[in-house]
């Protein structure tokens, strides 16, 4: 769906804006824009049914999305500057910290892909859970939620599984119902405000198949086939909120750059020489410090976005750059998602990810979006509600 180019309020906004104009007072652009995904939960049931049909073959099908920048010539200049005092969200279970002597890297439970139709073809980007009042929030790359290609269409059908393996959502999967990101990249494209916060509906899990007479079949709302002449549903069941089932990073804004942070995400296409070191079937991760300058694309308007020296490829758009993460309690602060890819040394070999400098403009969207409710699709003998 294309947005409008009015925020929240819609007529009423409109006329007020108006009446504005004419006494003569000028009128700020918003920071902000939302749109609707699946508005209600006829449409919520669409997408479930879309990706669940046989047994999950759309989620298979899907392959690493990434928009048509074709590897951006990234300069460096000085340093981000914030726009006001640093502050952070806790992560979900940081209420009450357990110390840990884990010493590997294990992965964050909060990870996972977000599944969408663009152009007609299934693709993927990275994305994480993070907190919110509803524990109801996902966070990724703006490209990941609206097409640059198609002046801010939202994608369609789209949904988040936490813990993706090879067509299997162990944790349900999660459709989104509205998005928000900030006003220059739904509006101007502008890949210095390229994140977005998705609220998403109560997951959904599926809890067998059942073999049903033609009658029950046709009466059935959610996933179903016929074979063999014999007809089957799919039972599902309230998987509950996002944040329950696999917790949510904590959200930090006007931080320092020079701080050590980890990248998780799904790396999958070539480098531009076409080798391919990365599957996209599991996460993986970068670690480093940020090199405390910025980087500039002017094909993408970036002006300002913090660089890590890695060679992570496209797929892991959208991970989350987490600092202070602990290994024990796979947490830590959300400061940043992966965005652009760049070769800098002109190999043709990705050596370097960035992600927008996380400010106070970012924090103000991301609690916009924490403080919505989603709901629940499935009803209580497993069916998805009409």
């Amino acid at each position: 769906m294309k947005h409008s180019l009015l925020p929240l309020g819609g007529a009423a906004l409109a006329t007020g804006l108006l009446a504005a104009g004419l006494a003569g007072t000028a009128q700020a652009a918003p920071d902000w824009a939302t749109d609707p995904m699946a508005t209600n939960n006829a449409a919520a049931i669409s997408v479930v049914d879309f990706w669940a049909e046989s047994n999950f073959a759309a989620l298979k099908q899907a392959t690493a999305f990434y928009p048509d920048v074709n590897g951006p010539k990234l300069t460096s200049g000085g340093a981000p500057s914030t726009d006001g005092r640093a502050g952070s969200v806790g992560p979900i279970g940081s209420e009450k910290p357990t110390p840990s002597l884990a010493k590997n890297v294990n992965l964050p439970k909060t990870i996972g892909k977000v599944f969408f139709v663009v152009n007609g073809e299934k693709r993927w980007c990275s994305a994480t859970s993070i907190q919110s009042k509803y524990r109801n929030l996902v966070a990724t790359a703006g490209h990941c939620v609206y097409d640059p290609g198609s002046n801010g269409h939202v994608m369609d059908k789209w949904v988040f599984v936490p813990g993706y393996y090879q067509g299997k959502a162990p944790w349900g999967i999660y459709v989104g119902k509205q998005a928000w990101t900030h006003y220059d990249f739904d509006v101007y494209e502008d890949y210095d405000k390229d994140y977005a916060f998705v609220t998403v509906f109560n997951g959904v899990l599926f809890n067998g198949v059942k073999q049903v007479t033609a009658a029950e079949y046709k009466d059935f709302t959610g996933p179903k086939w016929t074979k063999g002449g014999h007809y089957y549903i799919a039972l599902s069941k309230d998987a509950g909120r996002l944040g329950d089932n696999v917790g949510g990073q904590g959200f930090t804004w006007n931080q320092p750059t020079g701080k050590a942070v980890y990248v998780f995400g799904y790396p999958q296409a070539p480098h531009p020489d076409g080798d391919k070191p990365y599957t996209g079937v599991t996460p993986k991760y970068l670690y480093g410090k940020p090199s405390g300058k910025v980087y500039v694309s002017a094909a993408e308007k970036v002006e300002e976005h913090v660089g890590l020296k890695g060679s992570f490829t496209p797929g892991a758009d959208g991970g989350p750059w987490l600092k202070q993460y602990s290994s024990g309690s796979r947490l830590g602060y959300v400061n940043g998602v992966t965005s652009l890819f760049g070769d800098q040394d002109g190999n043709s070999r990705y050596d370097l990810v960035t992600s927008p400098y996380f400010d106070g403009e970012t924090a103000d969207i991301y609690k916009k979006a924490a403080n919505v409710w989603s709901g629940k699709i499935v009803g209580p003998n497993g069916e998805l509600y009409k």
